[in-house]
Formats: C-alpha cells, sequence, structure tokens
C-alpha cells in the first residue's frame, strides 16, 4: 500500500512518519509537498503533527487552503484514506473534513507526555484488529489539543459513534483525571459519518519501535494495510 505523507512549512513529524511506515511490511511512503495537486497514486493520505505554516492565525488554518489540501478533499470525497494526527488533525477541522476544533489546552500546558487511550470502534479501517475497549498506549505532544463542538455536534458524533478513541487511565476508565488538555468528551480521536478520515491528537508514529517505549501505534498503521491497496469506502 502506498501512502503519501503531506509536507507543509513547519511540519516535523513528516519523516518520523514515513520512518515508522518503513518498518511496516508492505507499505510504502512517500512526501506529498503542500504546492503540489498531484497525489501520485497514493492510497492512503497522511497529514502529521507540526506546526504547519507555523501555526499562524490558528492551527491549521493557512494550511486549510494550501494547494495540496483541495486534492485532499477531494480523495477523502471520493472514498480515499486520510488519517492527521495533532497537527493534521487540526488541519482536517480547519478543512471541515470533520467536525469541532482543537483549541488551547484547558490547563493552558503545552502537554508531551505517554497517554493511554481507549479504542471505542473496532470496525473501521484505522481500527481493524484493535478490539473495542483495548486500551493503547500512545504519545501526545500539543498546546491546542482540546477537542471543542458545539451540543449538537458533539450529539451526532456520539449517535453515529464517531468517536474512536477516548482518553483513559491503564485500565480504560474514561475519567477526568485522565484526560490531559480538557477535550470534550474526552474525545482524542475521531471518523466522518463515512468512516474513510481519522483525525486523533496522539502520535501513533512516535511509538513504531519497541527501543522508543512502545509499539501501538504500529498497529494503526497495520490496520490500514488490511484495507486492499486501490480501495474506496462506499
Amino acid at each position: 500500500m502506498k501512502f503519501g505523507v503531506v509536507v507543509f512549512p513547519g511540519t516535523w513529524s513528516d519523516r518520523d512518519m514515513r520512518l515508522a511506515l518503513s518498518g511496516v511490511e508492505g507499505a510504502e511512503a512517500i512526501p506529498l509537498w503542500h504546492k503540489e495537486r498531484d497525489l501520485n497514486g497514493v492510497d492512503c493520505v497522511i497529514l502529521p503533527g507540526g506546526f504547519s505554516y507555523g501555526d499562524y492565525l490558528r492551527t491549521g488554518a493557512i494550511a486549510r487552503f494550501s494547494p495540496v489540501l483541495e486534492s485532499v478533499v477531494e480523495f477523502a470525497a471520493q472514498g480515499g484514506l486520510v488519517l492527521g494526527s495533532c497537527n493534521g488533525f487540526q488541519v482536517l477541522c480547519e478543512a471541515g473534513l470533520l467536525p469541532g476544533a482543537l483549541v488551547r489546552n484547558a490547563n493552558l500546558e503545552f502537554r508531551c507526555q505517554w497517554q493511554h487511550i481507549v479504542c471505542e470502534r473496532d470496525d473501521t479501517p484505522f481500527t481493524q484488529g484493535i478490539r473495542t475497549g483495548e486500551v493503547l498506549r500512545i504519545p501526545i505532544s500539543h498546546g491546542e489539543g482540546n477537542y471543542v463542538a458545539d451540543p449538537a455536534a458533539l450529539s451526532r458524533l456520539e449517535q453515529n459513534r464517531q468517536v474512536v478513541f477516548r482518553y483513559c487511565d491503564s485500565r480504560g476508565l474514561v475519567e477526568a483525571e485522565a484526560n490531559p488538555n480538557g477535550s470534550q468528551h474526552n474525545i482524542a480521536g475521531i471518523v466522518n459519518e463515512r468512516g474513510n478520515v481519522l483525525g486523533m491528537m496522539p502520535h501513533p508514529e512516535r511509538c513504531a519501535d519497541a527501543d522508543l517505549g512502545g509499539v501501538d501505534g504500529l498497529r494503526l498503521f497495520a490496520a490500514i494495510l488490511r484495507t486492499p491497496a486501490g480501495a474506496r469506502m462506499a
């Protein structure tokens, strides 16, 4: 399967993402420059973490208007797989591919730490092979990871089962003490209604090597690889 990792000015997790994917059998990863519209026939687009365009105005606000995002929006509309991590999640919300927004952490602190999240769905292209209720340990690194949405949007997310990951403790309990940024409903990751676009604040590429502390991130990439190359979701 061919992955395309988008690179904006200020992106810094793109190389980590490509390095992580290089260790996954059957995966090929190429960079996609922000000024280019050609996605080069990729099967999955990844928007990695960092500070796209310096996070001027607000996170993801300028990246949303980049030429490559026009192609990503079209790709998603055709059922292509898109994963946004950290700043990538912020960009997806700004682009309207996911509802809600990411704002300043409630504690006004930048949080860089290992974090437990619980899987809420095992039937998405990104969670195949991960059991519902299973706890993953994946790092976070953000100052604006506080997910917010209006009450109607939150209600739709819950009713449509679009929440894929929630912050929790090591036992899988979803409680305020386990929430590192104040996100509503302890939301750590969501999908669109179609299920082909995932945004999450944790960094799966940072836990893809046992020597660096964990490999739970590899499970998301392995899940994507279970989707036939070139497939589109209805």
